[in-house]
């Protein structure tokens, strides 16, 4: 996990930066608006000037969003260490996904690179509209 150390004003609340062109991550983003029950999550697409400025921020290259960023209690995760943050912040069942994190890095990060490589195969690029539950949390 890495400290989130900068200058950008954030919300109070928990984050999700995704990538708002790419159906898988606006998925997930979409599914974690639905699922959070607690509603601890705002969200931003990596597009917009508060999600490219947090790439930086994290040493991530903007344009090519090889990864969501999952900010938590002050604490930004990228890649499988997001995704399982994510999960721990959501009710039974879809808590227990995030024993992913228990994962190496060195074993979780090139199976989700390879997913992350190929999102745009495996689905369109143009994404839907946002739902209502993710517009209502969604920082533009």
């Amino acid at each position: 996990m890495q400290r989130l150390v900068t200058p950008i004003s954030l919300p109070a609340q928990d984050l999700i930066v995704f990538d708002g062109t790419c159906v898988f991550c606006s998925g997930f983003a979409r599914f974690m608006a639905r699922t959070d029950q607690r509603q601890s999550f705002r969200f931003v697409t990596a597009q917009s000037p508060l999600g490219r400025a947090l790439y930086l921020a994290h040493g991530l290259d903007p344009d090519l969003m090889v990864t969501n960023i999952v900010l938590t209690d002050g604490h930004a995760h990228v890649k499988m260490a997001a995704f399982a943050a994510a999960m721990r912040k959501l009710p039974w069942p879809w808590r227990a996904l995030a024993a992913l994190g228990w994962v190496p890095n060195r074993l979780a990060d090139p199976v989700y690179d390879l997913i992350a490589r190929n999102r745009y195969r495996f689905g369109r690029q143009v994404c839907l509209l946002p739902s209502p539950a993710l517009k209502a949390r969604l920082i533009e």
